[in-house]
C-alpha cells in the first residue's frame, strides 16, 4: 500500500508518499490550490496504481474541500484524519517539530496506523450541501437587504401604501403594482380600469374595483415626494428581489435532492425540515470528528463560556458563540420549533420556565438537549423516538 500524505493550507498544499515499509517514494513537494496545482498532483502519481494508494488529509476547515472532491472524482481513496491524531504523533517526537513537509509524513503515518475515516460519496454530497446552504444564506441576506431598501424608498414615494396592503408590502400584488406604477404620483394619474385589472389579476381576484378606487384616492392625497429617481430605484429593487427569489427556489430544489439521497435521520426529529436539517448535517459534516456530544456543543458555540479568576468561578455565564454560527442558528431555531412538536421537549421547556428561567434561557437548555439527541442519532444512524 502507498500512503500519500497531504498537508492542507489556504493557497498552497504539500504532499509526499511512503510505502508500507515507511520508505519514502515521493519527497515532499508543493502544489497550489488551483487547477494547475491539482494537475501537478495527478501527474506526480499518474504511474501509481490508484487501487493501491490511500490519500490522507486533515479535517481542517474548508480549504481541503475542493481537493477532496477533485481527488474523489479521479478515483483516489481518501482518508480524513482528525488533527488530534497528528498532534498526538507530533507530541511523541522529542523535538515536537512542525512544518508542512514533516506534517505530510505524520499524516502518512496516521494512515498506516489506521487513524482515519474513509471519504465516501455521502461525504462529497455533504460538502456540496454545505456550499449550497451557505450560499443560500448569502442570497437570503441580499434579498432581505433589498427588501429593507424597498420599504425605505416607499416611505418617500408612497408612504401610505403599506397600510393599504395591511403592512405587508412584500406580496405579489404589491410587487406587480410597483413594477408598473412605482410612485404615488404615477398611480394617481393612472386610469381606474388599468389599476383594477392589474390588482384583480395579481391578487387572483382578491382585489376588486373598489380597492383600485381606494388606491387611486389614497395616491391623490399622498404626502409623497415627487421624485422620478426613486421610482426607477423601486422598479430595480423589485426586479432584484424577484431574481433572488428565483435563485432561492433553485437552491431549494438542489438542497432537497441531496437531502433525499442522504436520507438522514435528522429529518425524523419533529420540527426539523429539509432546510434546517440540511444546515445541521452539512455544518457538522463527519460526525466521527466529535468524540462526544459536549464537543459538538462546543463546535456549535452552545457551550457556556468560562469566567474564572483566582478562586472566583462565575455561575451565570452566556454561551460561547464560537464555532459554526450557521449550526448554532439552525439548532437554536429547531429548539424553538421542537417544543411545539414533541411532548418530551415541551415538558422539558416548561420545567425550565417553572424554575424561573427566561424564554431564551429555557430555549438554550432545549438546544443543549437537542444537540445531544442529534449527536446520538447521527452516531448510531437511528431515527428519533420521543
Amino acid at each position: 500500500m502507498i500512503f500519500i500524505g497531504i498537508d492542507i493550507a489556504k493557497s498552497t498544499h504539500f504532499a509526499s508518499a511512503v510505502n508500507s515499509d515507511g520508505e519514502v517514494l515521493v519527497k515532499p513537494f508543493k502544489f497550489t490550490n488551483d487547477n494547475s496545482g491539482f494537475n501537478l498532483f495527478i501527474d506526480t502519481f499518474k504511474n501509481y496504481d490508484l487501487s493501491n494508494c490511500l490519500v490522507g488529509l486533515e479535517s481542517t476547515g474548508i480549504y481541503g474541500d475542493n481537493l477532496t472532491t477533485f481527488l474523489f472524482d479521479k478515483g483516489f481513496k481518501i482518508g480524513r484524519i482528525n488533527p488530534i491524531q497528528t498532534d498526538s504523533l507530533r507530541s511523541s517526537n522529542i523535538r515536537k517539530t512542525k512544518n508542512d513537509k514533516i506534517d505530510t509524513f505524520l499524516i502518512s503515518k496516521c494512515l498506516m496506523l489506521g487513524n482515519y475515516t474513509l471519504v465516501t460519496k455521502k461525504d462529497i454530497q455533504i460538502i456540496n450541501l454545505k456550499t449550497l446552504c451557505r450560499f443560500k444564506f448569502d442570497v437570503k441576506r441580499s434579498q432581505s437587504k433589498a427588501k429593507v431598501q424597498l420599504v425605505t424608498c416607499l416611505d418617500i414615494a408612497f408612504p401610505e401604501l403599506a397600510k393599504f396592503f395591511n403592512d405587508n408590502l412584500h406580496i405579489k400584488s404589491s410587487y406587480a403594482l410597483l413594477s408598473k406604477y412605482p410612485t404615488a404620483k404615477i398611480i394617481a394619474n393612472t386610469r381606474i380600469d388599468a389599476l383594477s385589472n392589474l390588482l384583480y389579476s395579481a391578487s387572483k381576484g382578491h382585489f376588486k374595483s373598489d380597492k383600485a378606487i381606494a388606491l387611486k384616492e389614497l395616491a391623490k392625497n399622498s404626502i409623497a415626494m415627487d421624485n422620478p429617481a426613486i421610482g426607477i430605484q423601486i422598479k430595480m429593487l423589485i426586479e432584484q428581489i424577484q431574481m433572488l427569489q428565483k435563485q432561492l427556489d433553485l437552491l431549494d430544489i438542489d438542497i432537497s435532492n441531496i437531502m433525499e439521497e442522504l436520507n438522514s435521520p435528522i429529518l425524523s426529529i419533529p420540527g426539523i425540515g429539509t432546510w434546517l436539517g440540511a444546515i445541521i448535517i452539512s455544518e457538522i459534516g463527519d460526525i466521527s470528528r466529535f468524540s462526544s456530544a459536549t464537543k459538538l456543543l462546543a463546535f456549535a458555540g452552545l457551550d457556556p463560556s468560562v469566567r474564572q479568576s483566582g478562586n472566583f468561578n462565575a455561575t451565570n455565564t452566556k454561551i460561547s458563540k464560537r464555532g459554526s454560527k450557521h449550526l448554532r442558528y439552525a439548532i437554536h431555531y429547531a429548539a424553538e420549533l421542537i417544543i411545539w412538536n414533541d411532548d418530551t421537549f415541551y415538558q422539558y421547556y416548561t420545567t425550565k420556565l417553572a424554575q424561573g428561567k427566561s424564554y431564551l434561557n429555557a430555549i438554550g437548555h432545549v438546544a443543549h438537549k437537542l444537540t445531544r439527541v442529534i449527536f446520538k442519532l447521527l452516531t448510531t444512524n437511528t431515527t428519533f423516538k420521543s
